[in-house]
């Protein structure tokens, strides 16, 4: 039986199931607190949950009790948050009783914009640490086994690696080729970092030879609890995990003021994201210490950097005016007397009329500096209206970034509005590196 104080599976069956979307290579799950649905990220790399500030139309009720600040990733300070308590926290059929999570207040805290879709929080090693947790990227279905009753099939195509944890994080010891596949490799403790969308972080370590390749270029990185986080992107040549490799995985190295609180675990030398676990099918078994790995349908992707410099966030919405032209038919009939027929004769009249709409409104966040858009003489704030002539106001955020993506060398045409005027751009994608 399990704890009272952990979640369970409310059918009393040994195992329960969830489907999530997966977006920009991160896990977003439906959850349920104290009845009112709501999406969260699956974050193998928090210790506990966290929620951001509610819009006013959420209708939550949840108990607070103390109020404190958080430290995370990024150059800022410290954010104020409260510590509150959920009278029932569910996911599908799972559910746990008095969730101790904490609430963030600062506003300007907001993954639904650069994700396209709502999200109001995260949570991580509660759910880990009850189940043995089987995530396939492939069939975006999530299983939680009840440890009790779980037997691990064999599998020959799978690998089996300890883990390690601190703070109730998992860590992991693989081996990195930096610059030259024949180098030694170099041993690295790494973070498993599901709610992480790049492929591998690395920490710059002069005793270790942790260092930035020849080649690579500044960029943003993301946008940790603590503020925006920059740094540089490049590629290792190789990456072994277990009994699988990587060439020329994509790696950033974060600037070393956005990692400050982090670097308290000085074992600690980067970040595994969810850019490389896409390419597995994995089992997480927090009990035992343990990870699966099978290769899933995205093992042999390509590592590709952003080829536009584009990052793209969905801004609210904004109005659109289109004039619309209505048909008023008028029908004359012409009568010939006595019993005659009546000949009928249609004149035809239209009529313009506006009509508004909203839509969703896709902002440029960042630009690449001497990326092929910044060149082009697009800037952060204009609003994208079409790619390659097709509209994206009805599209996901997904979607119109998949269609800034491409071989390189392809043509991406936009019209944008910056300051209530539209214009025109052109530009070829350009491989980074």
């Amino acid at each position: 039986m399990q704890a009272q104080n952990s979640f369970r599976i409310l059918s009393g069956k040994d195992q329960a199931s969830v489907s999530f979307k997966l977006i920009n290579n991160l896990i977003v799950i439906p959850v349920e607190i104290n009845g009112v649905e709501m999406s969260f990220l699956l974050d193998s790399g928090v210790n506990k949950p966290i929620m951001f500030s509610l819009n006013p139309g959420d209708s939550l009720s949840i108990e607070q009790t103390e109020r404190l600040h958080l430290r995370g990733l990024g150059s800022g300070e410290a954010i104020e948050a409260v510590k509150a308590r959920s009278d029932s926290f569910r996911i599908n059929s799972i559910e746990k009783r008095d969730l101790e999570l904490y609430i963030i207040l600062d506003k300007e805290i907001n993954m639904s914009t650069r994700l396209g879709v709502p999200i109001h929080g995260i949570i991580g090693y509660d759910v880990f640490k009850d189940f043995i947790v089987e995530i396939n990227y492939n069939s975006e279905r999530i299983k939680f086994y009840n440890p009790e009753t779980y037997e691990y099939s064999r599998c020959r195509k799978c690998t089996d690696l300890p883990l390690t944890f601190r703070n109730n994080k998992p860590y992991i010891d693989v081996n990195v080729a930096i610059e030259d596949e024949k180098e030694p490799n170099i041993p690295v403790k790494l973070l498993i970092d599901s709610g992480g969308s790049d492929a591998l972080w690395l920490f710059e370590d002069e005793e270790k030879q942790i260092k930035i390749p020849e080649k690579k270029f500044n960029d943003f990185l993301g946008r940790g609890l603590s503020g925006s986080i920059y740094g540089t992107r490049s590629r290792v040549k190789k990456f072994y995990m277990g009994d699988f490799s990587f060439k020329n995985a994509k790696v950033a190295f974060p600037d070393s003021t956005a990692i400050t609180y982090v670097k308290n675990f000085k074992e600690r030398n980067g970040s595994i994201g969810g850019e490389i676990l896409k390419r597995f099918r994995v089992i997480f078994d927090y009990g035992n210490e343990r990870i699966r790995l099978r290769k899933s349908k995205y093992f042999s992707d390509p590592f590709r950097y952003n080829m536009s410099g584009i990052e793209l966030q969905h801004n609210g919405m904004r109005v659109i005016k289109e004039v619309k032209k209505r048909n008023n038919s008028i029908h004359t009939n012409y009568g010939r007397g006595g019993n005659s027929t009546n000949v009928g004769e249609v004149s035809v009249v239209y009529e313009h009329y506006n009509k508004f709409s909203l839509v969703k409104a896709y902002e440029i966040a960042e630009i690449r500096k001497d990326s092929p858009a910044e060149k082009a003489g697009l800037k952060e704030g204009d609003i994208i209206i079409s790619i390659n002539g097709r509209t994206v106001d009805r599209l996901s955020l997904n979607k119109v970034t998949g269609m800034l993506e491409g071989k390189e060398n392809k043509k991406i045409r936009l019209k944008i509005v910056r300051n209530q005027t539209v214009l025109k751009f052109e530009f070829r994608l350009k491989e980074v590196l």
